[in-house]
């Protein structure tokens, strides 16, 4: 199943994190925790030639303190979504990568982590043109440089909320069309676009699209794959 939605793994493939019965990383508890920027660099050093082998494109990569270990949260996404089964394979191949960096002596996190791999939900800023590309159909907000482009010559330096819907992205540009017609904008000239929920479009949009706060069914439990927390 491809979904343009969330799809999140961390114990298992069941849309939704959760707390593992037990960390493990030993005596590394203690040690200190040291620059989180830092270990963010260092950790998409790792992670990033991963997910792109697998055939995806790393979004982002966020580490936070969480009492006496770390989360790390992995944000993947490609061309047309990605399934809940693909999340499960970059979940174990980036594990594997950082298992091996620590034990090369890379003290990538120096102290337990949990890991967390999801896809991108609906509230993810659209900031990059294949962004703009796979959110094609979909209602959106946005900060247009310089207003409407039939509105420039009047307002050269204002800039103006636009809401309209994607209807062609590329490399070079943005086509929306919003109430006063279709308008084109090059990149440069949009702030990071908002896709807005259509309530009623809901049957369009997988419960797991709605964000974090949403309830999601779990998988059955013959689905549940090994922890993956270090």
């Amino acid at each position: 199943m491809t979904q343009r939605g969330r799809a999140t793994r961390s114990t298992g493939p069941t849309g939704r994190p959760r707390r593992a019965d037990g960390p493990r990383g030993g005596d590394r508890v203690g040690s200190p925790r040291g620059d989180l920027a830092a270990r963010r660099a260092r950790l998409r050093a790792v992670i990033e030639p991963i997910v792109n082998e697998a055939g995806y494109d790393l979004e982002d990569v966020a580490v936070s303190p969480a009492g006496r270990r770390h989360v790390v949260r992995v944000i993947v996404d490609a061309d047309g979504g990605i399934s809940l089964d693909a999340v499960a394979d970059v979940s174990r191949a980036v594990s594997a990568a950082l298992d091996a960096a620590e034990e090369a002596g890379g003290d990538i996190l120096a102290g337990e982590y949990q890991l967390e791999v999801s896809s991108p939900g609906v509230d993810r800023p659209l900031t990059l043109p294949r962004h703009w590309r796979r959110n094609v159909g979909r209602l959106v907000k946005v900060t247009a440089r310089g207003g409407l482009p039939g509105q420039r010559a009047e307002q050269p330096t204002g800039d103006r909320q636009v809401t309209g819907r994607v209807v062609e992205a590329d490399d070079e540009r943005v086509v929306l069309e919003t109430d006063s017609g279709r308008a084109e904008f090059r990149h440069a000239e949009l702030g990071p676009g908002r896709v807005q929920v259509e309530f009623n479009r809901l049957d369009e949009v997988g419960d797991d699209e709605l964000g974090d706060n949403e309830d999601i069914d779990d998988i059955d439990d013959e689905d549940d794959v090994e922890d993956e927390e270090r």
